[in-house]
């Protein structure tokens, strides 16, 4: 299953610049609003360190990691749902993310321009919260003729009627679908953007991210949500050098681990992914499911055949097939155990299907 974040922001807060970072491409990141028009979409690498350990154990040809797909679009501006900058159209490029990742610029430079004039993180923050609302209370009056007329032939969709009803009522009231903890299956087939679990990405300068009552005081403005803070500039060159220098300059700036690889693990923890591991000659690999699948639907995720004809699970903890040094002494340790239908999935587990077609 693949995981999409569409990234959003104001002009200027450093989407494209965390985008580029993220994706190694090199986006057009210009000073002015709009200078990302069409959407662009990167796939990236969760890290995992665990998929060298099993590369070396099993002697594999290459790693294939978990992934994660960005979507950067335009900047939004104040009025956008009035047709503003460039109008909220393109928000349908992330109608269908998983999640939405906020950028909002915490950074002070008189050389790059802030579209309403002054840096003020809660105020953009609540911009872009206005303009999504504004976004979703179009979508919503456009559906409800259409669902009232399915309605008098299908009972089915009074259930969406009602929950269409209870949404609007929220987001009048200036709060988000997934922030008022409403049920969102019944609103599914409208791809709402407030009902996607939001990350808040914080674009500090360097000397920001070691103020810890400031990072307090952002962390608080969007409390419960997830808030990473980085300096999407410092990103952006971390990730073209190698490997033992970016570590160190890591060290110098105390940071213990890079923010593009906190951002793609938050994203897994915020949709309740987790991972399971594959291992061999040709590759070692990691599989993308939900927290709770069971050894089946985590077979689907292979080959919808490997979940019809599911016989049984061999499954070692990624820990004990270390700690044994191969899959041979893990077995001989009786590590190594075999699962059924019901087994639901631990993240690392190291999983070999057995399968009837």
């Amino acid at each position: 299953m693949a995981l999409t974040i569409g990234i959003v922001g104001l002009p200027n807060a450093g989407k494209s610049t965390l985008f580029n970072a993220l994706t190694r491409n090199d986006v057009l990141a210009a000073n002015y609003p709009f200078a990302t028009i069409e959407p662009n979409v990167g796939v990236v690498g969760v890290p995992d360190p665990r998929l060298a350990t099993l590369s070396a154990i099993f002697h594999s040809e290459r790693i294939v990691p978990a992934t994660v797909s960005f979507v950067d679009i335009a900047g939004i501006v104040r009025g956008a749902s009035q047709g503003e900058g460039m109008g909220n159209a393109f928000l349908s490029h992330i109608r269908e993310a998983d999640a939405i990742c906020q950028v909002t610029r915490v950074f002070r430079d008189a050389d790059v321009t802030h579209v309403d004039g002054a840096v003020n993180p809660p105020s953009d923050i609540e911009t872009i919260a206005t303009e999504l609302i504004l976004a979703d209370l179009q979508t919503l009056e456009r559906a409800l003729p259409r669902l009232e007329k399915e309605a008098r032939t299908n009972k089915d969709k009074l259930a969406t009627i009602a929950a269409v009803q209870e949404a609007t009522e929220v987001l009048n009231a200036g709060r988000g679908v997934h922030a008022a903890g409403l049920d969102r299956e019944p609103l599914r087939e409208l791809f709402l953007l407030t009902a996607k679990p939001f990350i808040f990405v914080f674009n500090c300068d360097t000397d920001e991210l070691s103020d810890t009552a400031l990072l307090d005081r952002l962390r608080a403005t969007v409390a419960p949500a997830e808030a990473i803070f980085l300096d999407a500039k410092i990103e952006s060159e971390l990730v073209e050098m190698e490997p033992d220098e970016a570590r160190e300059l890591l060290a110098e700036m105390d940071i213990t681990e890079p923010g593009l690889d906190v951002l793609a693990r938050v994203g897994f923890d915020t949709l309740g992914l987790q991972t399971y591991l594959t291992a061999g000659p040709k590759e070692s690999r990691a599989w993308t499911i939900p927290k709770g699948a069971t050894a089946p639907e985590a077979a689907g995720v292979i080959h919808t055949d490997f979940q019809k004809g599911f016989i049984k699970a061999e499954i070692v903890g990624f820990d004990d097939l270390v700690e044994a040094g191969s899959l041979q002494v893990a077995k001989s340790r009786g590590k190594v155990r075999l699962e059924g239908k019901d087994y639901v999935m631990a993240d690392g587990d190291v999983v070999e299907f057995r399968f009837n077609v």
